[in-house]
């Protein structure tokens, strides 16, 4: 994945994902969730989760996420929309959290 710069892989991953859906969802499918930028393709998750944290990717999902509307006072604001990637890893790969690599 020569055609994607690696200065784009490296802001296209935001955070780890942690919640209990998450952490069900690594434990049962091998699956790591991660809030992604916006306009980021499956093509670039997978190359930013692979060059980040040497590990083989065999599938990306996509979701966009919806922003809530919620009050500020009087007014009434909305959380921004977001989009997060569930990144599916070949047999026997892990990436550990904790160890911070």
């Amino acid at each position: 994945m020569s055609a994607i710069s690696q200065e784009r892989l490296l802001q296209v991953l935001l955070a780890p994902q942690v919640s209990e859906k998450a952490t069900y969802i690594a434990d049962k499918n091998e699956q790591v969730v991660f809030k992604v930028a916006p306009d980021a393709t499956k093509p670039e998750v997978k190359a930013a989760v692979e060059l980040l944290f040497k590990v083989q990717v065999e599938s990306v999902n996509v979701a966009n996420v919806k922003g809530k509307s919620k009050r500020f006072g009087k007014m009434m604001g909305r959380r921004k929309n977001w989009k997060k990637a569930f990144v599916c890893l070949k047999p026997g790969q892990e990436i550990n959290f904790a160890a911070g690599e």
